[in-house]
């Protein structure tokens, strides 16, 4: 959530973010309505509660028709008292309810627009020429296929469309692309946690995800429980209703988690393969830093993908992604795609968002710096999704045979195997 003294102190800016964002500008004013209200009625109910107890001091001196006439204005300010209350309350639980609808403050480098309005910011490596190497691509679904690895077909018998098995060298190529990205971050100073994939609505709620992409959730009604779509959500909530000193920070962890999405809004997208799929595992970095450190810190978090992507040989762009497309909780999101050589175009491999003090205000996380506590930053970036990754490696690196190169970051945890080869039938 945002600060409720920057809502009041410069509401336009708070309404132009909602514009760029595509969403509801009148939901400003009635924040800002409900804040007032909620602030004037606690006025009034300290005031009546300061009357209330200076007319009991006045009560035990009081006797005959003076007392008499305290006594009725007690039972009055009794009632008002009570009301006051209520009324306070209702107004605060209004605010907080409108809070919560209100995305982050968008920064004000981002493009505005929607899902087509990105900018790209650079462009690495160059496409395979396949005509002059003298054969078509192959699809990853076909590849996989090939190599034994891939197995949708048994996916969708046991567990419904957009499940998938990884088998031999598909699951040895998850194996090896989890370790190497691991390895990645704890060499850059992450710490390396295996996290829960069920939380608690309190968790899922403060980082942002019952709210747009709610839809996209699934839930236990049974346990009150939600399955997590990304490793974000408990490590955003580790340090939920705890004070952290500033000697502590920067905190960086690298959460590997499986990760459950319900993919509501994309039926009939990339219905083919394993590139949009209900359950995957992902390596996800998260950081939490002072707020004026946030910017550099995305930039860091930006340079690791890129470092990432690289190690694994892939052509890829970096995009500044355009407001309406950021997710309540972003304030600015980078996000690196790769190029898929059969799908003629790039596609979203690695996101990373800086979400300023939004998620640490829903979560009560602070910092306590020179005796003064206050909001820290929370950043997050995706380092290794992997259906997807795996998607990418197997286009970019086949070979005519339907074989398949491996970048050699990955071949020490492959045991030194430079190409998988297909699976004789």
């Amino acid at each position: 959530m945002i600060d409720l003294r920057l809502l009041r102190e410069d509401p336009d800016r708070v309404r132009a973010s909602q514009r760029a964002r595509g969403e509801d500008v009148a939901l400003v004013d009635s924040l800002l309505s409900a804040d007032e209200r909620r602030r004037s009625s606690g006025v009034r109910f300290d005031e009546l509660r300061a009357e209330q107890k200076g007319l009991g001091k006045l009560i035990g001196k009081a006797s005959g028709d003076e007392k008499a006439e305290l006594l009725k204005r007690a039972e009055q300010l009794k009632t008002d008292v009570k009301t006051a209350d209520a009324e306070r309350d209702a107004a605060d639980a209004e605010t907080q309810q409108l809070l919560q609808r209100l995305g982050n403050l968008v920064h004000p480098d981002v493009p505005v627009g929607g899902e087509e309005d990105f900018v790209t910011l650079e462009t690495h490596g160059t496409h395979r020429d396949f005509a002059a190497e003298g054969f078509e691509p192959r699809d990853h679904l076909e590849l996989g296929q090939l190599l034994g690895a891939i197995d949708v077909e048994r996916g969708a018998k046991v567990s419904g469309s957009r499940f998938y098995f990884l088998t031999g060298v598909g699951a040895l190529l998850e194996l090896a692309l989890v370790n190497a990205a691991i390895a990645q971050a704890t060499a850059a100073g992450f710490t390396p946690m295996l996290t829960p994939a069920l939380v608690r609505p309190q968790s899922m709620a403060g980082t942002g995800f019952l709210g747009q992409a709610a839809q996209d959730v699934y839930h236990l009604d049974k346990d009150d429980l939600y399955l997590v779509g990304t490793s974000e959500v408990p490590l955003a909530a580790y340090h939920m209703d705890e004070i952290l000193d500033a000697e502590r920070l920067p905190l960086r962890y690298a959460g590997f988690s499986p990760c459950f999405r319900r993919e509501a809004g994309s039926h009939g997208k990339d219905t083919r393969g394993i590139f949009r799929v209900h359950q995957f595992d992902k390596v996800e970095m998260f950081s939490y830093v002072l707020p004026e450190d946030s910017q550099a810190e995305h930039q860091r978090l930006l340079e690791w993908e890129k470092q990432w992507l690289t190690s694994l040989e892939l052509p890829f762009r970096v995009i500044d992604v355009a407001s309406a497309d950021l997710g309540s909780s972003a304030a600015r999101k980078y996000d690196c795609e790769a190029w898929i050589p059969t799908q003629g175009k790039y596609r979203e491999l690695t996101s990373t968002s800086d979400c300023t003090e939004f998620q640490s205000r829903r979560l009560s996380i602070r910092v306590r710096e020179d005796r003064k506590v206050r909001p820290l930053a929370t950043l997050n970036g995706t380092l290794c999704a992997v259906p997807r990754t795996i998607v990418a490696i197997l286009e970019n690196h086949q070979l005519a045979d339907g074989s398949v190169r491996v970048p050699e970051v990955l071949r020490p945890y492959l045991g030194g195997r430079e190409v998988l080869e297909p699976v004789k039938k």
